[in-house]
């Protein structure tokens, strides 16, 4: 890779790590075609996106955890189950065949996007049990992890627009999703590493300016940005998604 390959490569990473992680999603979906319109081999982009969504949100969970803006409750059943079917997913990545999924999955987004910039900010309503809670993390997290692992996007698309809906505040469910993700993507790269070679330059450099745009950007919406606000950041978010998720499907 050129060095002004790398230059650009890093500048990018650190603007969309930044922005990622206010909404707690990182930014793989948009790394690997990045990296891959770039020059970067597909087989390397993949597994170098999701080691970046490690990197840059383990500094912004640890900012969530210290703000009180992680629900274990709900966080722990996903985070289990996601790091448990991430690796699946990754494995099945050259057999199965992702227009269906990416179309089913940008659908859902768009919608969820839809319903995330039309709604209010809510209050949770009565909580689920302990049992209903376990559950929900489950059955959430097991399709978050597994459709992260396949697609290369970390599985938090999936799980931010859910625990919004089930009521817990934007901010909540932004830093639950983040150290969710976490844990998903650094499974799923461990899935995709075995299948592909890894230039640990490329990594070290990029990997840094993911620290530094998620450390900036966490701190921002721990401090300075309102639910309501997130809210509208989550929502056009979603949608990017969606976009560029229905572009995919249509290839």
């Amino acid at each position: 890779m050129s060095p002004a390959t790398l230059l650009v490569c890093a500048l990018l990473v650190l603007a969309f790590s930044g922005l990622m992680a206010m909404a707690g999603l990182g930014a793989a979906f948009l790394f690997v075609p990045l990296f891959y319109y770039l020059g970067v081999p597909l087989a390397e982009a993949t597994p170098a996106a999701l080691l970046l969504n490690a990197v840059s949100l383990s500094l912004a969970s640890v900012n969530y955890w210290r703000g009180g803006l992680v629900d274990w409750r709900v966080g722990l059943p996903l985070l289990v189950t996601a790091v448990a079917f991430a690796p699946l997913g990754a494995h099945l990545t050259p057999q199965v065949d992702r227009r269906i999924l990416l179309g089913l999955f940008a659908a859902f987004l768009a919608f969820a996007g839809f319903m995330m910039l039309r709604r209010r900010a809510g209050v949770r309503g009565q909580a689920l049990g302990r049992v209903g809670t376990a559950a929900a993390g489950l059955g959430v997290g097991g399709a978050a992890g597994f459709l992260g692992g396949l697609l290369g996007v970390g599985g938090g698309n999936f799980i931010l627009p859910v625990l919004t809906w089930v009521g817990l505040d934007a901010k909540v469910a932004a830093g639950t999703t983040a150290v969710v993700v976490l844990f998903s993507s650094l499974s799923g790269f461990l899935g995709h590493a075995t299948l592909g070679r890894l230039d640990p330059v490329f990594l070290g450099v990029t990997g840094l300016m993911a620290a530094a745009g998620s450390a900036v950007g966490s701190q921002l919406m721990k401090t300075r940005v309102s639910s309501v606000q997130l809210k509208k950041v989550i929502g056009g978010v979603l949608w990017l998604i969606a976009v560029k998720m229905a572009f995919d499907a249509m290839k």
